[in-house]
C-alpha cells in the first residue's frame, strides 16, 4: 500500500486581516489548501485577491490572523528558520556590484557553507538554469530573463525543497516566458521541488501546473482547485490541445465566477 504523499503546506480556515488607518482589509478569508510533496500549484487571480499574501504567509514574511497553517509539518517561523523554502521575487533582487555566482552565494555565505561547498553548490545551479559560464558576469551585463534564471539558482542553492515563486515572469516578453516556463518545467522534473507559483496569466497556469488554485477578488478565497490531467511532459504545442484549451475555459470561467467587483 502506498503512502499518502506528504503535505509541505496545509492550510486550514486561514484568514489575514490588515488594520489601516482607513479600516480593516480583509486579505484573506478562510483559505483551506493542501500542497503535496512534489505538486506544481499557480494560484491565479485578479490584483488584490491575496495570491502574494498566502505566498507571504507561507513564508513567513506576514502573519494570519486566524486559522492554522504548516510547513513541512512545522510553523511558518520554524520552517524560515529550517530554511525550509527557496523565494523567487517578481523582481531579480540580485545586487548589481555583486557577479552572478557572488550573488548565488549570498544565502550561502550566510548559513556558513565552507568556500568549497558554496562553489560546487553555484556549479550545480548554474547548470542547472542553463548559465554555465555566466557566473563572472554582473546582472546589468544579462538580460531581464537571464536574471530571473540567476534569481532562481540563488534560490535553489541551499537546496530547499520548496520553491516559492511570485510572478517571476509577469515582467518578461512573451517569447521569453514562454522559454522560461518550458525551463522551469525542466527543472521541476530534475529537481522534484514543490512549487508554489503566482501569475496572472490563464496559459501560463495551466502549462505549468499539476493543480491550479483559482482565487477571488477581496477578501481573497479558494474558489476552485483544478486538477490537471496533462502529463508531465509538456512540450509547448501542448497548448494548443483541446485537453489544455478545456482546463483554460475552467479556469476562465472560474474567475468570472469569482469576481465580485461591481460593475
Amino acid at each position: 500500500m502506498t503512502a499518502a504523499p506528504f503535505s509541505v503546506v496545509s492550510a486550514k480556515n486561514l484568514s489575514l486581516t490588515f488594520d489601516t488607518n482607513d479600516g480593516p482589509v480583509h486579505a484573506l478569508s478562510n483559505v483551506d489548501l493542501e500542497v503535496k510533496k512534489g505538486d506544481f500549484i499557480s494560484f491565479i487571480g485578479p490584483s488584490g485577491c491575496g495570491k502574494t499574501t498566502f505566498l507571504r504567509v507561507i513564508a513567513d514574511l506576514e502573519k494570519h490572523t486566524s486559522g492554522e497553517i504548516a510547513v513541512n509539518g512545522t510553523t511558518p517561523d520554524k520552517a524560515r528558520q529550517d530554511r525550509s523554502y527557496g523565494y523567487v521575487f517578481q523582481a531579480a533582487a540580485l545586487y548589481p556590484w555583486r557577479t552572478i555566482e557572488k550573488n548565488i552565494a549570498l544565502p550561502l555565505e550566510i548559513m556558513g557553507y565552507s568556500k568549497a561547498e558554496q562553489r560546487q553548490r553555484i556549479d550545480r545551479t548554474l547548470d542547472l538554469v542553463n548559465l554555465a559560464g555566466f557566473g563572472k558576469k554582473y546582472p546589468w551585463q544579462l538580460s531581464g530573463g537571464m536574471q530571473q534564471r540567476a534569481s532562481i539558482a540563488r534560490a535553489l542553492a541551499f537546496d530547499a525543497d520548496l520553491l516559492l515563486m511570485d510572478e517571476p515572469f509577469g515582467a518578461l516578453d512573451e517569447i521569453v516566458r514562454d522559454h522560461l516556463n518550458e525551463q522551469l518545467l525542466k527543472l521541476w522534473a530534475a529537481t522534484n521541488k514543490t512549487i508554489c507559483f503566482v501569475t496572472h496569466s490563464i496559459p501560463e497556469a495551466v502549462y505549468l501546473s499539476t493543480r491550479i488554485v483559482v482565487m477571488s477578488p477581496r477578501p481573497g478565497r479558494v474558489t476552485d482547485v483544478i486538477e490537471s490531467p496533462l502529463p508531465r511532459d509538456r512540450p509547448l504545442e501542448i497548448r494548443e490541445t483541446p485537453e489544455f484549451l478545456e482546463i483554460a475555459h475552467r479556469v476562465r470561467e472560474g474567475l468570472k465566477a469569482g469576481h465580485s467587483y461591481d460593475e
